[in-house]
């Protein structure tokens, strides 16, 4: 698979204005590689040219993760001494002739750190934004990929259903999440997660990003719960609302204005249709409600080895969606210093369709 994929990264290369790439540590290098290293205070580069072995700049301390691989890799390792490190990234990048050339990077990805390195290697070389070529890679999912989504979406909404039992009014955001993590664990998520989850009720819940703090779950709250799971390096997204007791009736009538805006942008998301659509038919409903200035964010992301990732399900994306192709939908309303209500789903675009792999109820639940 990995031969595959550097196979393919090759052919790009040939048909783009880039003489190569260069990856840091991150989910492109484990895409490409399947080599699995953390970010620290070591640099580590892997560049990647058309029709020849990848070459990887990495500490003599790693070198046991490169010594087996089923590919060819051409190592350049380093010592504990920083100032030998200059010295040995410029003969990985005289190795290949890159001085003067372009070597595409990613610019969410790429560190200062390894970036100085390269610009000290290769000082006559260009550095573009080579987002795109990787992505056109990465954002065609194929079933195995899918298999392991759809894994991390079984032990996500596991992980909750074993976690609600366990609410309670008094309990803190913060209690909640940490119950939350276990389960997360104890269902099949690897222990590097997406992203820490989050719990947020009430005034809190009107703020999409909140982080759980200690406040403590009140009767009347709008609890929004947002979560995922890595299963083989896959993740998943989701977001449920949940009610502590009984709420408002506007709490309940925002809550059904999302479910139906969920429900539109699922069904808008066919093969062949633009990322917008998705947005456009979620957006429509909620503007239709007289709620639209409460929906502060765009519909829906990529998702995949990261939790952020294209395509991106916004109302100006014009980009079709294809098979292979993963994002959520995730609609919301949010009313400043009282509540919010946001409902996620992650789907997968097939030949035909486009199918969800969330089933989770996305009723209003009572709980408390």
């Amino acid at each position: 698979m990995i031969s595959s994929r550097i196979s393919k990264l090759s052919s790009v290369l040939n048909s783009s204005d880039l003489d190569a790439i260069a990856l840091n540590a991150g989910p492109s290098l484990v895409y490409l590689t399947g080599l699995h290293f953390h970010l620290s205070e070591r640099p580590i580069i892997v560049l990647f040219t058309a029709g020849n072995e990848p070459v990887i700049v990495l500490p003599e301390l790693e070198m046991l993760k490169v010594s087996a691989l089923p590919y060819a890799i051409k190592s350049f390792p380093y010592g504990e001494n920083p100032g030998d490190w200059a010295g040995i990234f410029r003969k990985a990048v005289n190795s290949l002739n890159l001085d003067g050339k372009r070597i595409g990077v990613e610019p969410r990805q790429m560190r200062l750190l390894e970036f100085r390195q390269l610009e000290s290697g290769a000082p006559k070389a260009k550095f573009p934004d080579a987002s795109q070529v990787v992505s056109s890679l990465r954002m065609r999912k194929d079933a195995e990929e899918i298999g392991s989504m759809h894994k991390a979406v079984k032990a996500a909404q596991s992980a909750l259903e074993a976690t609600i039992p366990l609410i309670k009014i008094g309990m803190t955001e913060n209690e909640l999440a940490s119950e939350l993590v276990v389960h997360l664990l104890q269902c099949g998520s690897q222990s590097e997660m997406p992203f820490a989850p989050i719990v947020s009720g009430g005034p809190n819940s009107a703020n999409p990003h909140a982080t759980p703090t200690d406040r403590k779950i009140q009767q009347g709250d709008l609890l929004v719960v947002d979560w995922g799971a890595a299963v083989d390096g896959y993740i998943s997204d989701l977001t449920r609302t949940l009610a502590v007791g009984e709420v408002e009736a506007e709490y309940r009538k925002i809550h059904q204005i999302v479910l139906e805006a969920n429900a539109a942008g699922r069904a808008a998301g066919k093969p062949g249709a633009p990322c917008a659509s998705v947005d456009i038919a979620a957006r429509t409903v909620i503007d239709k409600s007289g709620y639209g200035k409460y929906f502060t964010h765009r519909t829906g992301h990529g998702i995949g080895m990261e939790g952020h990732e294209e395509p991106y399900m916004r109302g100006d994306n014009m980009q079709l969606l294809e098979p292979g192709m993963a994002y959520t939908v995730e609609p919301g309303i949010y009313l400043p210093e009282r509540n919010g209500v946001r409902i996620e789903d992650n789907l997968v675009v097939t030949e035909n369709a486009t199918d969800c792999l969330s089933d989770m109820p996305r009723e209003l639940r009572v709980v408390g």
